[in-house]
């Protein structure tokens, strides 16, 4: 958390509560980004196009996130869905890595 970001437990006004937000978004970006080029990784890696759907490792890594949400007292659902438009975003981003490595 930056500096000058509250922690949750620490914020009596609704500036403190929306500077930590924002410097939380900050830092979800940074690991997006991060996920991202694991997603181009895969794409320079996978040897057909065929390869970057796998269903089974997409249900995995939502249940797996739905799993780790309701253990932090998150809503497992809503993480789920979430995870779901992030997993549907990371492969449609990676078959455009893979058509751009081998077009």
């Amino acid at each position: 958390m930056k500096p000058d970001a509250k922690s949750p437990e620490d914020c009596q006004t609704m500036l403190d509560v929306r500077a930590g937000v924002d410097e939380t978004d900050r830092q979800l970006i940074r690991l997006l980004e991060t996920r991202f080029g694991y997603m181009r990784a895969a794409a320079r890696i996978k040897p057909n196009r065929d390869a970057v759907r796998d269903e089974e490792r997409k249900a995995s890594v939502i249940a797996a996130a739905a799993n780790a949400a309701e253990a932090a007292g998150l809503p497992k659902d809503e993480i789920a869905q979430i995870w779901d438009q992030l997993v549907e975003a990371s492969i449609a981003y990676e078959l455009v890595e893979w058509d751009e490595t081998r077009g």
